[in-house]
């Protein structure tokens, strides 16, 4: 990528966890990174507390509320008239009603998908205008291998066991969605410089993982950083985690 200006960046529910690390490392590397945070007062608090790595500022989003991001995505474009890179990382896995799809609770997946889904589809709808006017946009899409359709038809493949284990379908179907946007925005945006992936950040220990074993979030984050900072030769349409290419 091009040096040579200030590039810019938003990712989204990035107060906390993979995506505040997202937002370390992307103003480490040079960039004017705004954290996207409904709570404003976490946003601001988050923004401060990465004041010493770069030039870091928030914006009001929700990404369930149309306004919310129409109004995020005008403040961004009136402070820079373009979007480098989106990091669509905002994203909820209800526990409530969560399960296998015989059992799981209808509204449990309406609401996961709502926002693993349709937030990140409302804001890029809402900023692609902005990434369109970058020499070379990049949209990053926070997923999980959870969300990989090719090994649950392998009987003997560890993701089938885990579903088997640890049965839950709302939250992995959000995210099979999010790749399929992924995919269909890939193709659409084929003829321009802008590349579209998903990531798989691992297991990391944050609110929506509690799991002793997993990386810190920083960890978690260099996927979604990697993705963010492609070169032109880089791959578009993409599903991949820290050490390469996850199935689909």
């Amino acid at each position: 990528m091009n040096n040579t200006t200030k590039r810019t960046a938003l990712v989204t529910g990035a107060n906390k966890g993979i995506g505040l690390e997202t937002a370390r490392q992307l103003a480490d590397a040079g960039y004017v990174v705004w954290i996207g945070s409904r709570d404003l007062d976490r946003g601001r608090a988050a923004a401060e507390a990465l004041s010493a790595h770069g030039e870091v500022r928030v914006v009001a989003l929700d990404v369930t509320d149309e306004d919310s991001v129409r109004s995020a995505a005008a403040e961004i474009g009136a402070a820079h008239g373009s979007l480098d890179v989106l990091v669509n990382n905002a994203a909820v896995a209800m526990v409530e009603g969560e399960g296998p799809p015989s059992a799981v609770d209808l509204e449990t997946v309406r609401e996961d998908i709502e926002v693993n889904l349709f937030g990140p589809l409302r804001v890029t709808q809402a900023f692609l205008p902005l990434v369109k006017k970058s020499p070379e946009g990049r949209i990053v899409n926070v997923s999980t291998k959870m969300a990989s359709l090719s090994p649950l038809a392998d009987p003997e493949s560890i993701q089938r066991a885990a579903q088997k284990a640890f049965p839950i379908f709302a939250y992995p179907v959000s995210k099979t969605a999010l790749n399929s946007l992924t995919g269909w925005l890939a193709a659409e945006l084929a003829d321009t410089p802008i590349k579209v992936n998903s990531v798989c950040p691992g297991v990391n220990k944050t609110d929506m993982n509690s799991d002793p074993s997993g990386s810190h979030p920083s960890e978690g984050a260099k996927v979604a950083v990697r993705a963010a900072m492609l070169g032109a030769d880089g791959p578009t349409g993409s599903f991949f985690d820290i050490d390469g290419p996850a199935p689909w």
